[in-house]
């Protein structure tokens, strides 16, 4: 293809308001422009990548023996309120704004298919014959996200692969589980993406165990938890860290109440007492999340002043959705204003203690004296409050930190990193057939549940990780796999008839040997053109000129290097192909 035949628009201005080198990249190479905040048009040169990737993973998907069909994007309210995710979702659900008795009253733009595809589930998979069955689909998704931000990485509209395995035993729901495990290796590998699989939690999709592919980056929005020796990796919501040792024994010392006027932050309270924060106690106060005839439980959950509470092992550990209390009923459990909360005696003002097993270990420490403007000193676990009961828990609840020592027992440290997810799998379980009464016939004729799997690629975001894991000032640096072309020739001088020439007939024969491949054929400067070259990022570059052409040839190089060997025209065309079909063969069987 002629670059002046197609519609490439690259650009010099960085936008606005972008941080993100993928976000600039995209924009500046003509990849895509922006309609409204977290809205985009894919131009040419960025389709042609996002269909790569599309591609890749339906080939690997249909390998993996799934099968493919297409879901709409709107979708009746009914089947979300059957799931009672129109609470949990929240405003990224979008419903659509018309008057009762209106076609479009009580319609949604989907943010994700679990309730549609269960509702096919349900009117089709009758029999265990019929089981395992995997269902796949290529399509968009519609997110009420409040700050979309980052070019394409957090947006309202992007393309999503999404699968939903039906099984009738837990076994093969593993089985499938690991197949798709093995097949989302393949396809980050085939897109060139640098991924980490991590561990991690399933949030409003439900189920338990789940794992996250990510690609590690300062541009990403999650953090992980990677092991120096790579043995151990967890997002942050699932992260575990080996316990910590405990502090030197020491005798117990009586409590002490200490006046702490305003101090109500932990630094500020270690700044009054001569303490560490990891010599304090923070006291939270949670309530369940209850329907409004229910009144809510109260639950308070303890953590090292260190420490930040990981709200998703706290939830895990209640056995059920939390909130941070309001001010009112903070002050009506503790008697003190926000900031001077403590364990000790709120065991009966409360439904639930759970405890950090951190917070188990501690000797004399400080924490709130649940009284305005003051604190305590000399607390004790087991003395002060207790350890043990009906309504008393040990848990893990904190976030690990850098540094830490990974749980694998091996004494890895952890290390914090910023990572884009680009794919997730989910064990979903019952979650969805038992509220949707999605169920199959077993070999006794007995009804039963079917058993779940969910597994989903965002399209959008490997394209960004992609940028994000290789490039330079200059511009983008593609993986072979999805470059919008493999090989870029460029005629410095398209009024040259003998260079001109020659780039049509090195480009004729790489297209004739199915190298997808872009001739440059404007009338513009040199150096114009090796910007935008550099800008666009294809893999491989020809360069024909008059000086080239001259010592014998002309220049290969590849994106990214300063060699510029030149080759004879015939010997740079085979050298091409083979560059070509040996980086894609390559990826192709990478995993």
């Amino acid at each position: 293809m002629r670059w002046k035949d197609t519609f490439i628009v690259t650009s010099k201005e960085t936008p606005k308001d972008a941080t993100a080198a993928s976000h600039v990249l995209m924009v500046r190479a003509g990849l895509i422009r922006q309609l409204a905040a977290g809205i985009y048009t894919y131009l040419p040169l960025g389709l042609r990548a996002l269909e790569k990737v599309e591609n890749i993973i339906r080939a690997e998907m249909n390998r993996a023996s799934a099968v493919e069909l297409r879901m709409p994007c709107l979708t009746p309210t009914s089947l979300w309120e059957e799931t009672g995710r129109t609470d949990a979702m929240k405003d990224i659900l979008l419903r659509i704004d018309a008057g009762v008795g209106d076609w479009a009253a009580g319609l949604v733009l989907g943010p994700t298919h679990e309730e549609i595809i269960t509702d096919v589930a349900r009117a089709y998979l009758k029999s265990y014959k019929q089981l395992p069955c995997n269902l796949y689909q290529i399509q968009l998704k519609f997110r009420g996200e409040a700050r979309p931000k980052s070019g394409v990485l957090r947006t309202r509209e992007f393309l999503m692969k999404d699968a939903y395995s039906f099984h009738d035993s837990w076994e093969t729901l593993d089985t499938e589980y690991q197949n798709m495990y093995d097949t989302y290796c393949r396809i980050f590998a085939r897109c060139g993406l640098p991924y980490t699989a991590v561990q991690a939690e399933s949030g409003a999709m439900g189920g338990d165990v789940s794992h996250e592919f990510m690609v590690l980056t300062d541009a990403g929005e999650d953090l992980v938890a990677i092991s120096d020796d790579f043995q151990y990796a967890a997002n942050l919501e699932r992260a575990e860290a080996a316990e910590l040792p405990a502090p030197p024994d020491e005798p117990p010392a009586e409590i002490q109440e200490v006046h702490t006027p305003g101090a109500g932050k932990v630094e500020d309270v270690c700044g009054v007492l001569g303490t560490e924060p990891r010599q304090m106690i923070k006291t939270l106060i949670y309530t369940t999340v209850a329907d409004e005839n229910e009144k809510p439980a109260r639950v308070v959950a303890l953590v090292r002043g260190d420490h930040e509470i990981n709200e998703f092992k706290l939830a895990k550990a209640a056995g059920q959705a939390l909130e941070l209390a309001d001010a009112q009923t903070i002050e009506e459990v503790t008697g003190a204003a926000v900031g001077f909360a403590g364990p000790q005696g709120l065991i009966d003002r409360t439904d639930k203690l759970i405890v950090d097993r951190e917070v188990v270990k501690m000797k004399n420490a400080a924490t709130g004296a649940n009284k305005t403007d003051y604190h305590v000193t000399g607390v004790n676990p087991g003395r002060d409050f207790p350890l043990d009961g009906e309504k008393v828990s040990v848990a893990d609840l904190r976030n690990v930190v850098d540094g830490d020592t990974a749980p694998t027992g091996n004494g890895s440290p952890l290390r914090l990193r910023k990572a884009i997810e680009v794919g997730h799998v989910f064990k979903l379980g019952t979650k969805y057939s038992d509220s949707m009464g999605a169920t199959y016939l077993d070999k006794n004729g007995k009804a039963q549940p079917l058993i779940m799997g969910c597994y989903g690629i965002g399209l959008n975001r490997i394209m960004a990780a992609a940028i994000e894991g290789s490039h330079d000032e200059q511009g983008i640096i593609w993986p072979m796999s999805i470059a919008p072309f493999e090989v870029l020739v460029i005629a410095l001088d398209p009024r040259d008839d003998t260079a001109m020439r020659t780039a049509q007939e090195i480009h004729d024969k790489l297209e004739q040997a199915g190298v997808e491949v872009l001739l440059d054929d404007r009338d513009e400067r040199a150096g114009f053109k090796f910007k935008d070259a550099d800008l666009i990022g294809i893999p491989l570059r020809v360069v024909v000129g008059k000086k080239s052409l001259a010592g014998g040839g002309v220049e290969v190089t590849e994106r990214g290097k300063n060699d510029k060997p030149i080759v004879a025209v015939d010997a740079a065309i085979a050298q091409v192909i083979e560059r070509v079909r040996s980086e894609k063969a390559r990826l192709l069987a990478a995993k």
